[in-house]
């Protein structure tokens, strides 16, 4: 962009400078002062004045002033003199020799008329003057004292003498300005204002035509209303263009990096280095404070800018902030609170979003207040400095009116400028001024992420708690950083060990081996014995969790010496050893055993998680009933738990939970053991949780978040670790269920059962890849994989179906195969052990196998119980396999229209949950009874007639029933059926659920969950 071109919206002031011009042809001169702020084009429009008087004839004298000149006497009159005559000779003669200041010299008043009467009189004789003095504030003294003197004189001369001046409001004030003793009628004056977005917008079109609307305004914002910023911005991106023609102008980057050859960073450095020391530190603490929160994780999170404290506040009624009421003073030496804690006002200020609460006017101090503190200012030319910023360009108002700046890359352009040790000492300052107001942890950790060692107790506990923040939040990348920093902090061993501990988890969780070495040392530091246990846990369970069991159990034994005193601690690893390898070693058997025999342990002497696991024993053995289990889980439950133990004994508490089908018990028992492990990630019961989830969400046959779990997609061949996983095997049943055998076989075909692990996990993959196959056509590879999965259990006296019902899987495939007496045998032992635990779902599909084993009238009587049985369970597919096989017996004895209600029914049902396969299958079974088929859907927003979409749309709207009827001309009678109907077909119970139900649903969702 040219300097012509910058000229933009500059019309009034270039139109009067040419009349000025003219009148001073004429012989009657006078002073045109032109101000602005530094950027807006100033010494542009005084060259473009300067070209425009030479085309009248006259004669232009130019100057311009710098900070380096303004020790200098005379400096600008010198550079107006030299363009034709040395300043020393041009001196009168007799008039004395010497120049100013030297002995016998002339006074300095007197030497400024002879400059007059050389510069002005005997120059303007022989033509009219045009006399450019540019940045006139940087002139020296002597200079600035003979221009306001000669401007006295000018209206009798044909001279205008235009001058520029930067004026804007900076930290550290400035003189008074050139005219400030002129009166009015000898000055014109007229000051420049920014660029409009308009002006702005048109300039980066004329440089990037065709350019995208949403990068243009990019480029406005970034440009912030001067014309030097963004004419440097525009020739930087048009820099990057290979060949000869406009290129298109691509996406702005947030950071300078990124441009070439870099003119934009190098011009707001211009800016800022004419500003002055004082503005520049405030503009770089005002920009460092926008990305502190940020900083610590690039491209994790928003930056906590002011926007950040803007959102924190409460407002009216009508959505505008209220009046500031009083508030207590933050807490001295606390830690703040976390993102979204709201802690009561005992001493404390609440906080939400990071920054504490308060109206807009309190939140606009706290932002300048702390600017002040990082750039060691005055408060109150903070604040009007922002105001004037703001008023420019280069800072905008966010909803709530607080100043951020217009773009990140003006903002990365104002840091570029402090060096690293400059910004962390900032950064430091920023924590503990935002710690001292009471801010959040992740504002005051996003600062220590970048700062100096702080070296006091709370900056560690700040970035302990954001991390647990981030976790939570799932920004898991963010923590580690946070986490690290934590380090370069001094601490007692045992809080470095607890910080290593956590690190090392979140460093595992991006590979099997990649925390190892933290909790190695963690293991090795002095410290509690508690701290210790936590350490040797987290190692254990990395190490087991990279394929390295054996090297865990040994550390776990070698280590157990240290704890000689602490039998409590003693019994939590041993309860370790077993969650990790009841599969490879009996421990669960054995401990069992030990507990039964006549010298072995009373239970009062077992800790909380080894009872609990021993219930769990107990269970898969088929010795105890799904009453007894969850009875005697119940009262362990009651009993207080040592911290440390309390996961074990809430995840086994949740394990059987879900076998005994209290499905929303072992949801909240879920939740207990997640939220006390915290982000203590690395623990054997944290898989153990997890997995219980996903179980829950099969057992109510909810596809679509067992699809959703991160871990139910991803194989892992070719590298070491657990194998397949609890979320695995649901997600290849999810997926034969839902009709999608190629995606369930590339998922089973990623992992090779061969060189597994001999563990439960592994058990119940083979069971689902049994299903897989049987689904597909092939019964015999489907009982290899049943056989060998209920071999492998057996193995363990894991002989009940509470893990995986293969006998059921086996008994159907041998009845596909033409063996019934062998599938008779499964099922009734399958029944046996059913009847002990006494669950619906266990019980239910036992009876549905027996049945179908049996057949005959016995067969039909047997699926009838296991119907009735399975309306009592959770919602799943259980039922309806059961209602199938009810249909088909029905239909087998003859009675094919009674065949018709339960395979309905069935069909509904998948329909309902989106089981694509037992649809078909009820579907294929009621054509084959003659039952005409249908093409339209039973369930969902599809399956409403248009009565019922129109009544129900309306009831949706909040319109009550007798509305409706009144507005549609109906009986209310017949509006509460039409609802009815429609309730029963979208699956709802409420009306409240009518606007979500009546929504189409996505395209591979459930029906009827629209």
């Amino acid at each position: 962009m040219s300097p012509v071109e910058s000229l933009s919206e500059r019309g009034d002031v270039l139109r009067m400078l040419a009349a000025s011009a003219e009148r001073a042809c004429g012989g009657s001169g006078r002073l045109v002062l032109l101000r602005g702020a530094t950027g807006t084009g100033r010494t542009a429009l005084l060259e473009a004045a300067a070209e425009h008087a030479a085309t009248l004839g006259m004669r232009v004298l130019r100057a311009r002033c710098t900070p380096e000149d303004a020790g200098t006497d005379w400096a600008a009159l010198r550079q107006l003199l030299c363009e034709e005559m040395d300043f020393a000779d041009d001196v009168p003669a007799g008039e004395g020799d010497a120049g100013p200041g030297a002995p016998g010299a002339p006074h300095p008043r007197a030497y400024a008329t002879r400059l007059w009467r050389l510069l002005l009189r005997r120059q303007a004789d022989s033509a009219p003057l045009f006399v450019a003095v540019d940045d006139v504030h940087a002139a020296d003294p002597a200079s600035r004292r003979w221009l306001t003197e000669a401007a006295r004189h000018l209206d009798r001369l044909p001279v205008l003498l235009v001058v520029t001046e930067r004026r804007q409001y900076d930290i550290e004030r400035s003189g008074a300005g050139l005219a400030h003793a002129l009166p009015p009628d000898l000055v014109r004056t007229h000051t420049l204002a920014p660029l409009s977005p308009d002006a702005a917008a048109e300039l980066v079109r004329a440089a990037f035509p065709g350019a995208e609307p949403g990068r243009v305004a990019d480029c406005v914002r970034a440009g912030a209303g001067s014309p030097l910023l963004l004419r440097a911005l525009l020739d930087d991106l048009a820099s990057g263009s290979a060949g000869g023609g406009p290129a298109p102008l691509a996406a702005l980057p947030d950071t300078c990096a990124a441009l070439y050859p870099g003119g934009y960073p190098d011009a707001v450095s211009w800016w800022l280095a004419g500003a002055g020391g004082a503005t520049s530190a405030v503009a770089r603490a005002l920009a460092l404070l926008e990305t502190g929160g940020a900083g610590a994780a690039p491209g994790t999170r928003a930056a906590p800018d002011a926007r950040g404290i803007a959102e924190a506040g409460g407002t009216g009624e009508d959505g505008e902030a209220g009046a500031c009421a009083p508030r207590a003073p933050a807490a001295g030496g606390g830690v703040p609170a976390a993102d979204g804690d709201m802690p009561a006002a005992d001493g404390g200020v609440p906080v939400a979003d990071g920054w504490p609460v308060a109206c807009a006017a309190e939140r606009r101090e706290v932002q300048v207040q702390v600017v002040a503190r990082m750039a060691q200012v005055d408060a109150a030319r903070v604040a009007g400095w922002l105001t004037a910023m703001t008023r420019l360009g280069l800072l905008c108002q966010d909803a709530d009116g607080l100043p951020r700046y217009a773009h990140p890359l003006l903002r990365d352009a104002v840091l570029s400028g402090w060096t690293s040790g400059r910004r962390r000492a900032a950064h430091r300052t920023a924590a503990e001024e935002l710690m001292r107001r009471g801010a959040g942890v992740s504002v005051v950790a996003g600062h220590l992420a970048h700062a100096s060692v702080v070296a006091e107790p709370w900056a560690v506990d700040v970035l302990v708690q954001a991390a647990a923040a981030e976790v939570r939040a799932g920004r898991a990348r963010a923590a580690v950083t946070f986490l690290r920093r934590a380090l370069d902090e001094p601490m007692a061993p045992g809080s470095r060990a607890g910080v290593l501990v956590q690190l090392g988890s979140l460093e595992c969780a991006e590979h099997p081996a990649g925390g190892i070495a933290r909790l190695t040392e963690a293991v090795r530091l002095p410290g509690g014995s508690r701290d210790l246990v936590r350490a040797m846990v987290a190692l254990a369970t990395a190490l087991a969790r990279s394929g390295e069991t054996p090297a865990a159990l040994r550390m776990l034994r070698t280590e157990e010496a240290r704890l000689a005193d602490h039998p409590d601690l003693i019994r939590t690893l041993r309860a370790v050893a077993v969650l990790m390898s009841d599969h490879e070693l009996g421990a669960l058997r054995e401990e069992y055993r030990r507990r039964r025999g006549p010298d072995g342990d009373s239970p009062d002497l077992l800790g909380a998680a080894h009872q609990a696991l021993i219930v769990r024993y107990e269970a898969t053995a088929g010795l105890i009933s799904s009453e007894d289990a969850t009875a005697r889980i119940r009262g362990l439950l009651e009993e207080p738990a040592d911290p440390l133990a309390e996961p074990f004994l809430l995840g086994t508490a949740a394990v059987v939970a879900q076998w005994a089908d209290e499905l929303d018990e072992a949801e909240r028992l879920v939740r207990r053991g997640l939220d006390a492990l915290g982000s203590f990630l690395l623990h054997p019961v944290h898989h153990v949780l997890l997995d219980v989830r996903v179980d829950l969400a099969a057992a109510r046959a909810d596809f679509a978040t067992v699809l959703a779990d991160p871990r139910a997609r991803t194989p892992v061949t070719g590298q070491p670790g657990p194998g397949p996983a609890s979320a695995h095997t649901q997600a290849v049943i999810a997926l034969v269920e839902t009709g999608r055998l190629e995606e369930a076989a590339r998922l089973v075909d990623g992992f090779d059962l061969r060189t597994a692990p001999d563990s439960w996990r592994t058990h119940r993959f083979l069971y689902a890849r049994g299903v897989l196959r049987a689904a597909a056509g092939d019964p015999a590879a489907a009982l290899d994989d049943f056989l060998e999965c209920g071999r492998r259990q057996a193995a363990h006296e894991a002989v009940r179906s509470v893990i995986t019902p293969w006998r059921v899987g086996a008994a159907e495939c041998l009845l596909a195969l033409g063996r019934p007496r062998e599938a008779l045998a499964l099922a009734e032992e399958e029944l046996r052990l059913a009847e002990v635990w006494r669950t619906p779902r266990t019980l239910g599909r036992a009876l549905r196998v027996l049945g179908e084993a049996t057949g005959g009238r016995r067969g039909l009587d047997l699926t009838g119980r296991a119907v009735e049985v399975l309306r009592e369970g959770p919602v799943g597919t259980e039922l309806i396999s059961a209602l199938v096989s009810h249909g088909r017996r029905l239909a087998a004895s003859g009675e094919r229209s009674r065949a018709r209600g339960p395979l309905r029914e069935a069909v509904e049902r998948a329909e309902r949950l989106g089981a694509v396969r037992l649809r078909t299958v009820a579907e294929g079974l009621l054509h084959e009874g003659g039952a005409r088929r249908a093409g339209a859907p039973r369930t969902g927003p599809a399956a409403l007639t248009d009565s019922e979409r129109r009544i129900a749309g309306l009831a949706a709207e909040g319109r009550t029933n007798a509305e409706i009827a009144a507005l549609l001309h109906l009986a209310r009678r017949t509006v509460e059926t039409h609802l009815t109907a429609a309730y029963r077909k979208l699956g709802i119970r409420r009306r409240t659920q009518l606007p979500t139900a009546l929504r189409p649903a996505p395209p591979g969702a459930p029906a009827g969950t629209g």
